[in-house]
C-alpha cells in the first residue's frame, strides 16, 4: 500500500514494476492459513491505514496462482489499471475475506475495477498469463536470486531495503518480532527514500 500511495509523487520520474513471485512455485508452497493468520496482526500494525480483517470463510485459497495471472492481465490494460487491480486483489483477500484463488472472484474484482471485461477474460483464459507469470518467477529466482517476498530492487538488480519487519516462527508459531523500523505515516518517508535511491541510480523500481 505504501508504494501505491507514494508512486504518484514520482510520476514521470520513477517507474514501478510489479513482478510475480509466487512462493508455491518458487519456494515451499503458499503460506498455510495457521501461520499467515498469526502474521495478520503484524501487517495491520505496520500499515494501520490499510484495511485488514480476519478471514472468516471456510474457503481459504488453495492456490494464489490465478491471482498472479489476473494481475498480469490487468497490467495489459495499462500500468495504472494494473496497479489499481493489484491493490484491489490484496484488499479482497486481506480485508474482505474473498477467495482470490477462485477465477470468478478475480473476474468480479476486474469488473469492480472498471477493466475491459472482454479483453480481461480473454487474456485470463488464453494461458498466456500463466506462462508469462512463471517466466517472471523463474527470472526472479535464477537471475536476481530472489528468495522471498516482498523483495524490492532496482532494474539493475541492486537490492533495496524495504522498511518492514518479519516475525520469528518456530514450530508453526510466532515466537518473536524484531522492533518495527517505522509505523504508519512514518513509513511513507522511508518509502520515498527508496524512490530517491532509484533516481540517484537512474533506474526504475521492481517489486516482487
Amino acid at each position: 500500500m505504501r508504494l501505491h500511495r507514494v508512486i504518484p509523487e514520482y510520476e514521470g520520474r520513477v517507474i514501478l514494476k510489479v513482478r510475480p513471485f509466487p512462493l508455491e512455485v518458487a519456494g515451499s508452497g503458499p503460506a498455510p492459513r495457521d501461520i499467515l493468520e498469526q502474521e495478520w496482526w503484524l501487517a495491520a500494525i505496520q500499515e494501520p491505514a490499510a484495511d485488514f480483517a480476519p478471514y472468516e470463510g471456510d474457503d481459504w485459497p488453495a492456490t494464489t496462482l490465478p491471482a498472479f495471472e489476473a494481475a498480469w492481465c490487468a497490467f495489459r490494460q495499462g500500468e495504472e489499471a494494473g496497479h489499481d487491480y493489484d491493490l484491489r486483489v490484496r484488499r479482497a483477500f486481506f480485508a474482505e475475506g474473498r477467495n482470490i484463488g477462485r477465477r470468478q472472484v478475480l473476474l468480479e474484482v476486474a469488473e469492480e475495477a472498471g477493466l475491459d471485461a472482454r479483453h480481461f477474460e480473454r487474456a485470463f483464459k488464453s494461458g498466456e498469463a500463466r506462462e508469462a507469470m512463471l517466466e517472471d518467477c523463474r527470472s526472479g529466482k535464477e537471475r536476481y536470486r530472489v528468495r522471498g517476498t516482498p523483495t524490492m530492487m532496482l532494474s539493475d538488480g541492486t537490492r533495496l531495503r524495504h522498511p518492514i519487519t518479519f516475525p520469528t516462527i518456530k514450530e508453526r508459531k510466532v515466537v518473536g518480532v524484531k522492533p518495527l523500523p517505522c509505523c504508519g505515516e512514518g513509513c511513507l518517508d522511508a518509502t520515498r527514500d527508496l524512490f530517491e535511491d532509484a533516481l540517484r541510480h537512474g533506474a526504475g523500481v521492481a517489486s516482487g
